[in-house]
């Protein structure tokens, strides 16, 4: 491919434009959507193989896809509010006519899917070209994203440390410049962890605000969304994906009208918390996040710091439901029939599984409950909640998920739990969670922020979004902010 045919932008400028930015270049004529493909496949080609973020690739596809994109906009019948604009799929939601690995040896010969899950389908129906699968841990299981079926993906800032999961090549893709949208789920911070760790953002809306496929929208915990490098890009995904779907009983039938522009946030109330009451944080997240809250005391807001009366009895919980909501039905099935094809983090879900009773799944709703007792009462006083995402920036690529002696601060912590703040608000699952980076530690690794909102109050944590990334100089614009990648 000849860098001519990328005129007027150049190849890396292509890489790093935004969705929104690619289809006003669409719209005027000034770029076509198979240029673009071109120079993201080229980039791919060029990158991937030292972060590792993909699974299946659909390179042909998507450059007939483009071309049939190109005739559009060039006749005057561009059809669709994301036509031509490449997206990344997580490997473990359904595009029709492919696999699904979920990240597993298990599944490598596995029969294409009949159906795209319902916000992949609307992506698609949108006319966006789907380009290639991100990789995931095992069955979505770990806050690693390594598994024996695709290897180890690292992080794009250094490669010495992990993306988090179990988005992790979503999050490490759209920060590599592989594509200006990836799709995540969530379940227990697996939007937010890899957003936080690559420098990108990340929403996880409410329960049900988009669609999702059967059993995943069967688990309340469980959340579909979008990662981007730009808010604005966030808020046009949610813009096609949201809303109800006849194949999924949990989709709301709201449609929520997102801000686009940023502005102040003058007497807005932001209630923040570093640590949730119990968590170790690390100092460079620690520096960041307080840099991070002075940005929206610039931009008018009130910020009180609160104490978070919780413990470690929300990962107890927490992990109750996930042994009888997703690792039931996934690792414990699994280590029975197919242990030596298992990664150890799974086998240690599957023993999680064997040693939880129906006596402690029922006392993890009271500890819910008694969660949100709390934060709901709370957020009738505060507009937002701010806290970090990762209590580390990121934890080593060869970080052990199982491992007895991982500390943060000097302090022994649960190596899959205890360096996220993440899972709390999949146990509130009402509540909408944005991502956001927050600055670099001393390792050049990125750092991130939650922006949490009340239940369904998408619009105030878009608009906080907004004016915090037009505050801080927005995030990612070129591969020159990534040293490994330039």
């Amino acid at each position: 491919m000849e860098d001519a045919i990328l005129d007027p932008m150049s190849y890396l400028e292509l890489c790093y434009l935004s969705a929104n930015d690619a289809l006003v270049a669409f719209r005027s004529g000034d770029l076509k959507p198979s240029n673009l493909v071109e120079a993201l496949i080229r980039r791919i080609e060029q990158v991937n193989p030292l972060v590792n973020a993909l699974a299946d690739t659909y390179f042909d596809e998507a450059r007939a896809q483009a071309l049939s994109a190109d005739a559009a906009y060039a006749n005057g019948l561009a059809q669709g509010a994301l036509l031509g604009v490449p997206v990344l799929v997580k490997d473990a939601q359904r595009v029709k006519g492919k696999r699904t690995t979920h990240g597993s040896l298990l599944h490598m010969d596995a029969a294409p899917d009949k159906v795209s899950d319902p916000m992949i389908e609307r992506l698609q129906d949108a006319g966006a070209i789907i380009l290639a699968r991100t990789t995931t841990p095992e069955f979505c299981i770990s806050g690693v994203c390594r598994s024996l079926a695709w290897g180890n993906t690292v992080n794009p800032f250094n490669p010495d440390f992990g993306t988090g999961g179990s988005s992790g090549g979503s999050g490490a893709a759209v920060a590599a410049g592989f594509a200006p949208i990836a799709t995540g789920t969530d379940i227990g911070g697996s939007i937010r962890i890899p957003a936080s760790c690559c420098g990108v953002v990340g929403f996880k809306p409410p329960h049900g605000r988009n669609p999702d496929g059967p059993p995943a929208n069967f688990d309340r915990y469980n959340h579909c969304g979008p990662l981007a490098r730009t808010v604005a890009d966030l808020a046009l995904v949610q813009d096609v994906v949201s809303g109800a779907h006849p194949r999924d009983h949990d989709s709301l039938r709201d449609k929520v009208d997102l801000p686009r522009r940023a502005g102040r946030l003058d007497g807005v109330k932001i209630a923040f918390s570093m640590d949730l009451g119990y968590r170790p944080v690390d100092a460079d997240v620690r520096r960041n996040t307080l840099a991070a809250l002075q940005q929206f005391r610039a931009l008018g807001a009130e910020i009180t710091e609160i104490s978070v009366p919780w413990s470690e009895a929300c990962d107890d919980a927490a992990t109750h439901w996930y042994n009888t909501m997703h690792y039931l039905r996934q690792a414990s099935w699994a280590a029975k029939n197919n242990a030596e094809n298992l990664n150890d983090y799974t086998l240690a879900a599957a023993k999680g599984v064997a040693a939880t009773t129906l006596d402690d799944v029922s006392r993890s709703w009271d500890v819910q409950h008694e969660m949100y007792q709390f934060f709901g009462t709370l957020m009738e006083s505060y507009d937002l909640f701010v806290c970090p995402t990762t209590t580390v920036p990121a934890v080593p690529a060869d970080h052990d998920a199982t491992s007895q002696d991982f500390q943060i601060e000097g302090v022994t912590v649960d190596p899959e739990y205890g360096w996220v703040l993440t899972h709390h608000f999949n146990m509130l699952h009402h509540c909408p969670v944005m991502a956001v980076p927050s600055g670099f530690a001393q390792t050049g690794v990125p750092t991130g922020i939650q922006i949490v909102g009340r239940t369904f109050d998408d619009a105030s944590v878009f608009r906080a979004a907004l004016a915090f990334e037009k505050q801080s100089g927005g995030w990612l614009s070129e591969a020159s902010q990534i040293p490994m990648m330039d």
